[in-house]
């Protein structure tokens, strides 16, 4: 119901903007371009994605994982996390949440908020202000080489900037498939112990291609990655260019 809520507001937007308008003569503005400082090769991972032009130009991403209703303004990076259970968000200034639950709440809202908008927005949230990179040794998985650089962030960016990525891609297609990183929200400690994530489904968006299913690896004891129970799948994805209004990720008043 939600998400058709949020279609419908997107529609209206568009609606109102075809509308025929005055013209009005207005002073000629300056536009900065922005100048694109990551890896040639993430470039290539990103054009693999869409291109990070046109994902600059989207405004606002929304995604189901499960019942829950993830809705994100990619500028501002305001979201809103909707479920029949719980409702949590960040409206710019603070972050909220309604989840209320006796003994405490189950999720940290600070840590939880954007989490799986982060492992959904893969790979283009690797190319925010901020970060560094550095090329890493592939990583060989049943006898194939992927390529990899490691991202990290400059002190005080975000709520975690000791947090590590690692995004490693097809060297033929160039297309992401697997993703290492590290959690150091409790600690607020560098860490070394990563854990890892395939890519291993994918779908088309509106010209951007966005990931469908991950699944969790693990070391078995021979030291070999192997599935683990943990499957995440994104259903009811939406990315598009209106953009939604700020009350949309405001604290509801009870």
């Amino acid at each position: 119901m939600k998400k058709v809520f949020l279609l419908f507001i997107i529609a209206m937007a568009v609606a109102c903007k075809n509308e025929p308008k005055e013209k009005v003569n207005a002073p000629t503005k300056t536009v900065e371009v922005k100048k694109e400082v990551f890896p040639a090769e993430l470039g290539k991972v990103f054009e693999a994605h869409g291109g990070i032009e046109a994902w600059r130009n989207a405004e606002t991403l929304s995604f189901n994982k499960g019942d829950e209703v993830h809705t994100s303004d990619l500028n501002s990076r305001k979201i809103v996390v909707n479920s029949p259970k719980f409702s949590m968000g960040f409206d710019g200034k603070e972050i909220w949440s309604l989840e209320e639950v006796k003994g405490g709440l189950k999720r940290d809202p600070s840590f939880y908020y954007n989490l799986y908008f982060y492992f959904y927005a893969m790979p283009f949230v690797l190319a925010d202000n901020g970060i560094m990179y550095e090329k890493v040794d592939d990583l060989v998985f049943e006898g194939t080489h992927y390529p990899g650089y490691k991202i990290s962030y400059k002190a005080n960016i975000g709520t975690s900037p000791d947090d590590n990525y690692i995004v490693y891609y097809n060297s033929k297609s160039y297309k992401m498939e697997w993703l290492a990183y590290t959690v150091t929200f409790k600690s607020k400690a560098p860490v070394d112990n990563y854990k890892m994530i395939r890519y291993n489904s994918w779908e088309n968006v509106n010209g951007f291609v966005l990931p469908k299913q991950i699944t969790w690896y693990a070391k078995d004891k021979e030291g070999k990655y192997a599935p683990t129970t943990k499957i995440v799948d994104f259903t009811l994805p939406l990315i598009s260019k209106e953009k939604l209004g700020d009350s949309f990720f405001e604290k509801p008043v009870k």
